[in-house]
């Protein structure tokens, strides 16, 4: 008998029948004699409704506790909706928010980090032959308020009850089929991978690829959970996220990312001093603004023109705050641009393999891209250019490395 824990997104229960749907492929993975645990987001739609009427209300910024209450009862539909489908289908199931699954989080309203899992429930449930049926996205923290996880939170909690629960694998349902070397609504020669590391998957979500969410691949990395990305509208295979070793198909580039949200500041003129970097950073931190790249110019004069980026929806505050500290440091200009875009090629085949930055950086070149920031690591090398070649770019480098016949296998000695 396997433990499994599936997790089903918005579009996978966005009705009726799409949830009786769901209903059937829980109930067979059950008669085949699994154990199940299903994980569920909000019908789609559903959560951005209930964000539409908060809004309706007025004022100012809503109270988080009670945005958290009232965004919570998106899953808590979904759930009850679920189990109701399947014991219809003469099975039965039991429904659960996340407090009552054991969830347990910080009190960070809005983006809740899990702190533990009581899995007592969930077990006994299981053990007697039961359909687990659970909220993802929600928990509740020790005063016992109900807490949301943010963007992407229903994966994260159906990877961590995985975990959590020893399971055997957690199958991710979503709209798409699978991981694949681009977004294949920009890169019509895009193809599903089989499998692709932990690692390499954690680059690709945080470089813009939307098919998992970070804080539910490091989850998995960290206890070796396999990942099912897999759709809910076919039987077909997806890919399997999984450590390095287990990996069948081994490339030196694994997929070309974009990420459109993006922003770059330039703070010109800064004197070249210990500590000066961090008076820069730090009121940015402290506002809770996330910094992606950095780079740092030295100018002949003695002073350094440092070049960061962030989201664009934090723009414009952390170009006031860089504003305010550039003042207090004694920086000559502040600059900005919006009309950017992050392109990336991730593959763990790059740790060993010469050339591959000179081939992406001539690809770019031969269509006339200039390359504005650049930053690597092991497994990736990341370009900020001029947002309307994204597309361009995307395609251009996906047929270098990957289509073809490009794409280069490493070498297997294990």
């Amino acid at each position: 008998m396997s433990l499994i824990v599936q997790k089903y997104g918005g579009t996978s229960v966005g009705d009726p029948e799409r949830i009786r749907n769901v209903a059937k492929r829980v109930i067979a993975t059950h008669e085949a004699g699994n154990q199940v645990v299903v994980c569920v987001s909000a019908m789609s739609g559903e959560t951005n409704g209930l964000v539409e009427l908060a809004q309706q209300l007025g004022g100012e910024q809503p109270d988080a506790r009670e945005f958290d209450v009232l965004l919570s009862t998106g899953e808590q539909k979904t759930i009850a909706l679920l189990s109701m489908a399947i014991g219809q289908l003469g099975f039965e199931a039991r429904s659960f928010t996340g407090g009552q699954m054991g969830m347990h989080t910080d009190s960070d309203f809005g983006r809740a980090r899990i702190s533990d899992i009581d899995c007592s429930t969930l077990r006994e449930t299981l053990d007697d032959g039961v359909i687990a049926v659970i909220a993802g996205f929600q928990g509740v923290d020790g005063a016992g308020n109900i807490t949301t996880l943010g963007r992407g939170g229903s994966d994260t909690s159906a990877v961590a009850v995985a975990c959590a629960l020893g399971a055997d694998v957690c199958e991710i349902y979503t709209d798409v089929d699978g991981v694949y070397t681009a977004d294949p609504r920009v890169v019509p020669n895009a193809r599903k991978l089989h499998s692709v590391s932990y690692e390499e998957m954690l680059e690709m979500a945080s470089l813009g690829a939307k098919v998992l969410q970070i804080r539910s691949v490091k989850f998995a990395t960290q206890y070796g959970v396999p990942i099912h990305v897999r759709s809910s509208f076919n039987d077909a295979e997806g890919t399997w996220v999984m450590s390095e070793e287990d990996v069948m198909e081994r490339l030196v580039v694994s997929g070309v990312t974009h990420k459109l949200n993006e922003a770059k500041i330039r703070v010109k003129g800064v004197q070249d001093h210990p500590g000066i970097a961090g008076k820069l950073f730090e009121p940015l931190s402290q506002a809770g603004i996330l910094i992606d790249m950095i780079v740092q110019n030295l100018s002949s004069d003695g002073t350094t023109d440092m070049t960061f980026t962030v989201s664009r929806t934090e723009y414009k505050k952390a170009l006031e705050i860089a504003n305010a500290a550039a003042s207090e440091i004694g920086a000559s200009e502040v600059e900005g641009n919006q009309s950017i875009a992050k392109i990336s090629i991730v593959g763990l085949g790059m740790q060993d393999h010469a050339g591959v930055a000179t081939r992406m950086f001539t690809t770019l070149a031969s269509e006339g891209i200039n390359i504005q920031l650049i930053s690597t690591s092991e497994i990736k090398i990341s370009v900020v250019i001029e947002e309307k070649y994204a597309e361009l770019a995307l395609r251009s480098l996906h047929a270098e490395f990957i289509e073809d016949g490009a794409a280069e296998p490493v070498a297997d000695v294990r």
